[in-house]
């Protein structure tokens, strides 16, 4: 009798044993296909590999796979031309000096703002826009827009383009840089079926910590380095560095043999809907 009970232990063991062993194998089967829905359906955050002095770096996706989407963050090219792009979320001082910088340069940007830097800073705006700048869309309360609806996501961007009517008098380009650096598919098709441009940026450094900004030395490391032909580059506006290298930033560039163009220039082979 102890040896049944035994041997029925045992097979109850073995039993077990075998049905975690395969409960696990076919875990280990649909895991990778949980995974890539996942990664496929999930918003994403824009990400770059600075792997080689001077040239582009490696992105979350190629600009030729963004361009479906009329989405842009650096031009194919080999000529030296930048694309400087600021974003605006509150005003602290330092983008007069901006402003000033690139007036002297003869440079033209574009200006992604957020609802309360056009409530608090209008008349800054208006510079900008007498100047010769672009000021684009960067949302009016600056949240992830990755996986909001067709409602929510047209009327953020819409608070924004009506704000910026009643302020300026005209409506708003359609320029669009994703708050947080946050997008999906399903953003990116949306912007574009409101008749935006998205853009992101190819060269870009921590400049928007306010508690720890970089030294001039540092700034300099990084954006020199970094610079390459076609680059969509993204400044803070808030950076008191920035304003503070601005001139020398753009003279050393000019030294490089870079010019400055307006994201105008770049081609919309995206399309409008």
């Amino acid at each position: 009798m102890l040896r049944k009970i035994k041997i029925t232990s045992c097979l109850a063991v073995i039993v077990l044993f075998a049905g975690s062993f395969l409960l696990g194998r076919f875990a280990a089967q649909i895991a990778p296909t949980i995974s890539s829905a996942i990664q496929t359906d999930a918003e994403e955050n824009w990400g770059l590999s600075f792997q080689e002095e001077g040239k582009l770096p490696v992105a979350n996706a190629t600009i030729q796979e963004m361009e479906e989407y009329n989405a842009y963050y650096a031009k194919d090219t080999q000529e030296k031309i930048l694309y400087l792009t600021f974003d605006c979320g509150f005003e602290n001082g330092n983008t007069p000096a901006i402003l000033d910088a690139l007036k002297k340069h003869q440079a033209k940007a574009a200006f992604f703002v957020v609802g309360n830097y056009l409530e608090t800073s209008p008349d800054l705006v208006k510079r900008m826009l007498e100047e010769g700048h672009i000021v684009g869309n960067h949302s009016y309360h600056h949240p992830d827009m990755s996986k909001m609806g067709k409602e929510e996501f047209t009327k953020e961007l819409g608070e924004l383009e009506t704000l910026y009517e009643q302020t300026i008098g005209t409506p708003m380009e359609k320029y669009y840089r994703p708050p947080q650096g946050k997008y999906s598919k399903s953003s990116l098709q949306l912007a574009k079926d409101l008749g935006y441009q998205t853009v992101f940026w190819s060269l870009a450094y921590v400049d928007w910590n306010q508690d720890s900004q970089p030294t001039h030395e540092e700034a300099f490391d990084k954006l020199l380095k970094r610079v390459h032909p076609g680059a969509v580059v993204l400044l803070h506006n808030t950076s008191k560095t920035n304003g503070e290298i601005m001139d020398e930033l753009l003279t050393k560039w000019e030294e490089m043999g870079y010019t400055f163009h307006s994201l105008e220039e770049l081609p919309k082979t995206g399309g409008e809907a």
